[in-house]
């Protein structure tokens, strides 16, 4: 046998064995794989081993040395460098390391491709291409800041990264205010129920509803009157019939849209949000949905609207 197959500097662009591969032999050559890179880690030296170990390689070793020694180290150590210049495991263009191993490795996880966005922008400072990129970077330089030792910061972040791919595989349509905002709703539907009087004049339940519909409209809204219906075992027409006559003459729905795109338009005139971003911040499930409410009610797809705005 040819032990020299499982050294890893064999290992390069032009090599007809891959990292996994590697792994598979490793019953017979007993080698444990090392990689190393620079110290005090944040984003992608974090992100990095956390993906080579989930994917990649379980029995993977890192190592984290002054920017200097990180090559000498890596030949005496016979460690794979990665995540500095001038070596094959590192950024290309506007992508980072964690990008090139997916690539790299052939990896078709949808949640990594996903969280491969997420760490891009958190790692080159790019929030605008993803919006949890600027959460990842304010966890990741609080947890370098309080902890001093790499690899205690890299267990640390092992559980960080654990959790982000399980929002990406499972969660990324689960709204955080979904479930508290119908609790609210119920609360003012049962008041509007117990009211007897029949003046015209408008309740306290109409006028608290729109306050919390109001105060929510920012924050991902997903407010379902049939739920709501079913929850008060109260047949949906009549609270949409009640509804209308304190809301503009309009269905829950249609209330609830027109203030989404009321709040759609605020962002167009006043942010640099992508018109996804939008979307997805107004509480629509996708930008076509976005895109043809928002011309049914002004006459103009979103970027049209931007484009006379921004002249």
């Amino acid at each position: 046998m040819n032990l020299d197959c499982a050294n890893p500097h064999n290992i390069n662009k032009g090599s007809t064995i891959s990292l996994q591969q590697t792994r598979h032999r490793k019953k017979f050559y007993f080698y444990r794989m090392k990689w190393i890179t620079r110290e005090r880690p944040k984003i992608d030296r974090i992100a990095c081993p956390w993906l080579i170990k989930r994917f990649v390689d379980q029995d993977a070793e890192f190592i984290y040395v002054p920017f200097d020694q990180v090559i000498p180290k890596s030949k005496e150590l016979n460690a794979i460098p990665f995540d500095l210049p001038n070596v094959e495991y590192t950024h290309y263009g506007d992508e980072c390391t964690f990008d090139y191993i997916i690539k790299k490795h052939k990896l078709k996880d949808p949640a990594l491709n996903a969280m491969a966005v997420i760490v891009r922008g958190a790692d080159t400072d790019r929030h605008d291409i993803a919006s949890q990129s600027s959460g990842l970077w304010a966890i990741s330089a609080g947890l370098a800041q309080n902890i001093q030792d790499d690899h205690e910061l890299l267990s640390k972040g092992f559980v960080i990264y654990d959790a982000l791919y399980t929002w990406a595989k499972d969660l990324q349509n689960v709204r955080h205010t979904q479930n508290p905002i119908e609790n609210l709703l119920l609360d003012v539907y049962q008041k509007f129920l117990k009211e007897k009087s029949g003046s015209r004049k408008i309740p306290a339940w109409a006028q608290e509803l729109k306050e919390i519909i109001q105060d929510q409209i920012d924050t991902n809204l997903t407010l379902s009157l049939k739920e709501v219906s079913q929850s008060l075992n109260v047949h949906p027409t009549y609270l949409s019939r009640e509804f209308s006559k304190y809301f503009d003459d309009l269905s829950f729905g249609d209330y609830i849209r027109k203030l989404r795109i009321e709040k759609a338009i605020q962002l167009l005139n006043e942010s640099d949000h992508s018109l996804a971003e939008i979307a997805y911040l107004t509480g629509f499930s996708d930008q076509s949905h976005f895109n043809r409410i928002f011309k049914k009610h002004t006459g103009k797809n979103p970027s049209a609207y931007r484009k006379n705005v921004k002249r």
